[in-house]
């Protein structure tokens, strides 16, 4: 069994090694340093992490996070490949997965595309299945701010309602599961897209809040 999550943080941290500390990344204004950081501290600092998704906190978690990014850039990407803490429920391999494959694959992608849309490397059929059958989990999740009915299209894996029809109408999205996915989390400018709908549904679900957050 391929551990998809695994090798995604390994080809991230090989990026980050290739393009530095001060590359840009689709998480503007974060560049490649801040990036590490924020996966370091998702990963080890639980503590400062809920400040992620907690308002109030979020002025502590960035200091943090500018604190990290601060050391030594191969010091840093060490941090990000050697994962998290033992006493972590992710040291499992289907926790691994389940929580870190798609946090790795998109946050790689982010460096990959920052400076040309579109895919930037071949993505194998097996990377693609399991992409996809993370979207059959939380595709509703993703688009559930959709300002417009959502059906995902991925040709040669299957098809998805992400979300149902609104007064603007549907928006079929047909793409890759990577290209889906990155729209999902809110990159659909980056992404291998073709929308399929009415110009004003289209513009309506591109300028949605979609992700997780």
């Amino acid at each position: 069994m391929t551990h998809h999550a695994q090798a995604e943080r390994a080809a991230l941290c090989d990026t980050f090694e290739a393009v530095g500390p001060h590359a840009p990344t689709l998480c503007d204004p974060w560049d490649t340093a801040e990036l590490a950081a924020h996966l370091v501290i998702r990963e080890r600092r639980p503590d400062l992490a809920v400040g992620i998704v907690v308002p109030n906190l979020r002025a502590r978690t960035e200091r943090a996070q500018r604190s990290y990014a601060a050391k030594p850039w191969p010091e840093l990407v060490d941090l990000v490949r050697t994962g998290p803490p033992v006493w972590s429920p992710t040291r499992l391999g289907p926790v691994d997965e389940a929580v870190n494959m798609l946090e790795f694959f998109v946050h790689h992608e982010d460096v990959l595309r920052a400076r040309a849309s579109g895919p930037q490397r071949e993505v194998g059929e097996d990377l693609q299945a399991a992409l996809w059958s993370s979207l059959g989990r939380l595709g509703k999740l993703l688009f559930r701010r959709a300002r417009t009915g959502v059906v995902l299209l991925a040709p040669g894996h299957g098809r998805l309602v992400a979300h149902g029809p609104t007064g603007l109408g549907t928006v079929i999205l047909q793409g890759e599961p990577t290209e889906l996915v990155l729209t999902g989390f809110g990159r659909p400018q980056a992404a291998a897209i073709e929308p399929q709908g009415s110009a004003d549904a289209v513009q309506a679900l591109l300028a949605s809040p979609l992700g997780l957050g």
